[in-house]
């Protein structure tokens, strides 16, 4: 299983950025994708999820309203709108997730299968 992300990079508080995910070897449809994202210093944090079987969608608090986690046939996106600098972290994509719940969306181990993750820096 090979899992990539792509379309990181810098932009100005207030600005917006896409992500993407692609995974080959996993069939994205059938189990539960999520962004993640960890910032020097800090643990990884869930940042949002989607369980295609029961079409949920999961957002931690800081986040909710502001990203947005799509799925177009094998790729799957994280839209990001009105960035702070506390968003500045690198993203990482998720697959396979066992646990795509309400509970477990957000733990680490609930996913066997990641990327090696893209950087998001929001700065003046």
């Amino acid at each position: 299983v090979h899992v990539v992300e792509a379309g990181g990079g810098s932009v100005q508080p207030g600005g917006s950025l896409s992500l993407s995910c692609t995974a080959s070897g996993v069939v994205l449809d059938w189990a539960g994708v999520a962004w993640f994202r960890q910032a020097p210093g800090k643990e990884r944090e869930g940042v949002a999820a989607r369980n295609p079987s029961l079409r949920w969608t999961y957002y931690a608090d800081s986040v909710r309203g502001r990203f947005t986690i799509t799925q177009a046939r094998d790729t799957v996106y994280l839209h990001m709108y009105n960035l702070k600098p506390d968003d500045s972290a690198m993203y990482y994509c998720a697959a396979g997730g066992t646990d795509c719940t309400d509970s477990g969306w957000s733990r680490p181990t609930s996913y066997p299968h990641w990327g090696q993750g893209t950087q998001v820096t929001v700065s003046t």
